[in-house]
């Protein structure tokens, strides 16, 4: 894959840095305003889904067959969000906002498929030990108005870890298992 004659291979890796370093930034603000709105905003989400297509071509995925599959993966994923979104309205329950499906969303654009799974996995153990300590924290302190879980808390901590563990430098993980 040639760039040209500017850096080719250094200017794709420091782009292809630089975009993770954006993500992971995007993920903390989510995180942090998700805490203070439980909301998180379509310009964060909308700016998250339209880095992916920069992180791939940095990252040297070939239009067909990587770039149609990464699209591909993206869909089924928020067909999939949309459905439980569908199920929860109908039943009258809040499973996740929409801000946190957008997230899902747009972060499906960034991992590959088993990467991704990661993410929810690790989003969803985070998750649980926050929805424990969210409800023994009601149990305690009987607080009088109704609280909801700011999910993206979670969502934001399983693809940072993931992030760390699958995207750092090498150099980085002998640091963060020492």
């Amino acid at each position: 894959m040639s760039h040209g004659n500017f850096g080719g291979t250094m200017l794709t890796t420091t782009i292809h840095y630089g975009l993770l370093i954006a993500l992971a930034i995007a993920l903390v603000v989510a995180a942090f305003t998700d805490i203070r709105s439980r909301r998180i905003g379509n310009w964060l989400n909308g700016a998250i889904a339209l880095g992916a297509p920069l992180f791939w071509w940095a990252s040297g995925l070939s239009l067909w067959p990587d770039m149609a599959w990464q699209l591909g993966f993206a869909l089924v994923i928020c067909a999939i969000l949309v459905g439980i979104a569908f199920i929860g309205y109908k039943m009258n329950v809040l499973i996740l906002g929409g801000g946190d499906i957008k997230l899902l969303g747009a972060l499906s654009l960034w991992f590959a498929p088993l990467t991704y799974m990661q993410v929810l996995l690790i989003m969803s153990l985070f998750g649980g030990a926050m929805a424990v300590a969210f409800v023994v924290r009601r149990m305690v302190f009987k607080p009088k108005t109704p609280g909801r879980l700011p999910y993206g808390v979670a969502i934001a901590f399983g693809a940072l870890w993931v992030l760390a563990l699958n995207y750092l430098p090498e150099a980085s993980h002998v640091a963060l298992a020492a």
